[in-house]
């Protein structure tokens, strides 16, 4: 199963790393492939993890707090053991004081209802956002980058953990890294100079070998 960061959750979701590892040490939103155990460790969220969180923070961005969150689906635990993930497999509507979740049958809604509504929540539009920003982030990127009159392809890839690694086909073994694409792209830079400086000086020792007296 694929595995999101939590720098590229952050990113897609728009929040910050403390407010995940809040909803992850609060037990309100853990990431299902793997947790945080320690320094060092990396947490991975699913698909269905990411809805859930993207679900949170627009009830949240529309006014509903946390601990009505919580309430909704301690709720929904009892009354629908049924459904394992409720965040990503219902509808919600809110008025941003009282959540309310559509049920299969049309006519059915949980909770009471006190004034207009003011919003919807479509997982179906979710999702395929989501899909479309998972694809668009998980593709290669060629670029063209010049040093000293030479143009060299380099070859860009977005990193599980957030920000991007960047390799140079041409001379095998030159990559770098960095936090944006024009970061990284400098970055590659730096790397190819590095790169003929050390072949450069291979050359000339494997010269200055060849012209000692045997």
């Amino acid at each position: 199963m694929e595995g999101y960061g939590s720098n590229i959750v952050c990113k897609i979701i728009n929040i910050s790393k403390r407010q995940l590892d809040y909803w992850d040490r609060t037990h309100f939103i853990k990431p299902s492939i793997s947790e945080a155990s320690g320094y060092g460790s990396v947490r991975l969220y699913s698909l269905i993890d990411l809805i859930q969180l993207r679900v949170a923070k627009e009830l949240i961005d529309h006014g509903v707090s946390i601990q009505k969150i919580r309430k909704s689906m301690n709720f929904l635990k009892k009354s629908r053991p049924e459904i394992e993930k409720p965040m990503a497999e219902l509808k919600f509507l809110s008025d941003g004081e009282s959540i309310f979740i559509l049920t299969r049958d049309k006519h059915v809604v949980l909770d009471t209802l006190r004034g207009q509504f003011v919003f919807s929540i479509a997982l179906g539009k979710i999702v395929e956002e989501l899909s479309g920003e998972l694809k668009s982030l998980a593709k290669e990127r060629k670029y063209t980058v010049s040093f000293k009159g030479q143009k060299y392809e380099v070859v860009l890839h977005p990193d599980i953990e957030g920000g991007y690694w960047v390799e140079c086909p041409s001379l095998p073994g030159c990559a770098s890294q960095g936090d944006s694409i024009a970061e990284t792209l400098g970055m590659i830079k730096d790397a190819i100079k590095g790169h003929l400086e050390v072949l450069k000086e291979d050359e000339k020792l494997r010269g200055e070998k060849s012209r000692k007296p045997r």
